[in-house]
């Protein structure tokens, strides 16, 4: 079984910043793809960015280019890097992992999930 975990998550002022972490542990994850979702209230899960095992592989939703950036810290380790936060933004953050080692924008992709980091941003 694999369990991911996120940190990060708070209140900031619009224009602040943030930095989102996730960890998945358990022997049955081989470190694919890992992604970033948001789900706000009212609204659909929306997908936010996603990275590939070395890091090299790369994509981000429109709505947080040039202010989100994700990267990762090893096999295991996920991090999102939010500037220029804006109220819109205000969502639970949760991070997934997949099995494949195929870049996927959509949840059907990631086969596990974690419990949800709160970003919350006043104006």
């Amino acid at each position: 079984q694999v369990q991911l975990v996120e940190s990060g998550g708070g209140l900031v002022q619009t224009g602040g910043s943030l930095r989102l972490s996730c960890t998945a542990s358990g022997d049955a994850y081989s470190g694919n793809f890992m992604a970033w979702f948001r789900l706000a209230p009212g609204k659909e899960r929306e997908f936010v960015a996603t990275i590939g095992q070395s890091g090299g592989s790369t994509y981000s939703a429109d709505s947080v280019k040039g202010r989100f950036t994700v990267t990762r810290g090893d096999t295991v380790t996920m991090y999102l890097q939010m500037n220029s936060l804006e109220p819109e933004d205000t969502a639970v953050y949760s991070c997934a992992a997949s099995r494949r080692d195929t870049l996927f924008t959509r949840t059907i992709g990631y086969d596990y999930w974690g419990q949800g980091t709160q970003v919350t941003v006043s104006s």
